[in-house]
């Protein structure tokens, strides 16, 4: 007498969900039958005549049917408050009550049940409609509980398995901040800046590279920040490539005023702009503009990276369909959609594609939850 708290009404269905519909008919059919075994094996051990499953047999089956029903309501109704899925449910509750009884009347008033006793007055009618309302609130309990705790178990192994990408995508940005070619290209920037006889440069780039490695390694990526944080943080890594790239690399940060506070999971641009510099930047000799943009749309912060570059590389052989999908580098932007996936679920969106104009673009919708101070 179970169903599958998580159905959802499409086409197509997983492997978990046809196992959940089938589980549910074998407790549900298996429950009525065990209801008529129950009352007519009690009843032939009371002495009482074996015609009485001519009785018992239809009241069961209404029972059957009428909790179908019942089981629908309760999944149209996933999601309202529990005291009022209570009081809607009174009056299906006592409707199939009402037929259960109606069954049993019927067939003792005909004499379908030759061997069975009737009752000697109405009295006797309401008491058995009575019992039965007890069994069909029971069903109705039996079956809230246990979709209850689907859903929790749902909703804990959704965020264990959120916390799982989390901490992956968290390593495998560490694996690029700490390679040994990412600290060579900075440190040799300091170094020519040394050279230069330009020690106020190279005295802010190690600065910089110090706040941004501790950042990096300090950084939960389970933890919300605001928007005004993650742009600080981009902002430091997009200053020690410019020095790498000097006039080759423009970078422009356009943020609506109304985003500044917008809570966001930590170090989610970072695999976006490291995919930029390295496929649009790093392979261009002339000038790169690079946008980090975020906007409002009502009840949702978009967020984009974009780039005037080559743009995705043509296929090649060997490449797979997920590297040039992803503009060649298929593991920070395959890491980041399936983050948003199992952070957002629905309410989120993931699309990296070309631009119309020239270069590549990855646009990111989530929720927009306010927390923090506003900033410029």
């Amino acid at each position: 007498m179970l169903s599958n708290p998580n159905s959802i009404d499409s086409g197509k269905r997983g492997p978990g969900e046809l196992n959940s519909r089938a589980l549910f008919w074998w407790l549900h059919s298996a429950g009525w039958v065990g209801v008529f075994l129950v009352g007519y094996l009690s009843a032939l051990a009371y002495g009482k005549s074996y015609e009485l499953w001519k009785l018992l047999a239809p009241v069961a089956i209404t029972g059957f049917l009428g909790t179908l029903g019942l089981r629908y309501l309760l999944r149209a109704l996933s999601g309202v408050p529990p005291v009022r899925v209570a009081l809607l449910m009174i009056g299906p509750v006592l409707a199939v009550s009402a037929a259960m009884g109606l069954t049993y009347a019927v067939i003792l008033l005909n004499g379908w049940c030759g061997g069975c006793r009737v009752p000697s007055s109405w009295l006797g009618y309401a008491a058995y409609m009575g019992s039965q309302t007890y069994m069909v609130v029971g069903w109705v309990s039996l079956y809230l509980v246990i979709t209850t705790w689907r859903k929790l178990r749902a909703q804990t192994e959704a965020a264990l398995a959120a916390t799982s990408m989390a901490h992956q995508a968290q390593l495998k940005m560490l694996q690029y901040q700490l390679n040994p070619h990412f600290l060579f290209n900075a440190l040799n920037a300091i170094s020519t800046l040394v050279l230069d006889r330009d020690p106020a440069n190279a005295n802010r780039m190690v600065q910089r590279l110090s706040m941004f490695l501790r950042h990096s390694l300090d950084a939960d990526p389970m933890q919300q920040v605001t928007l005004k944080q993650e742009i600080d943080t981009t902002c430091l890594y997009l200053d020690i490539e410019k020095v790498r790239f000097t006039e080759r690399l423009t970078v422009r940060i356009e943020i609506d005023d109304t985003c500044w506070p917008a809570l966001l999971p930590s170090l989610l641009l970072q695999p976006l702009v490291e995919n930029a510099i390295k496929h649009a930047v790093a392979r261009r000799v002339e000038g790169t503009t690079l946008i980090v943009r975020a906007e409002r749309d009502r009840h949702s912060l978009r967020l984009s990276v974009l780039d005037d570059g080559p743009g995705r590389p043509p296929p090649e052989a060997g490449r797979s369909q997920l590297e040039h999908a992803t503009h060649g580098n298929g593991v920070g932007l395959a890491n980041t959609r399936e983050r948003l996936r199992m952070l957002y679920g629905a309410r989120q969106s993931f699309e990296a594609r070309d631009r119309s104009e020239g270069g590549f673009m990855v646009v990111m919708t989530l929720p927009f939850e306010v927390g923090g101070t506003a900033g410029g």
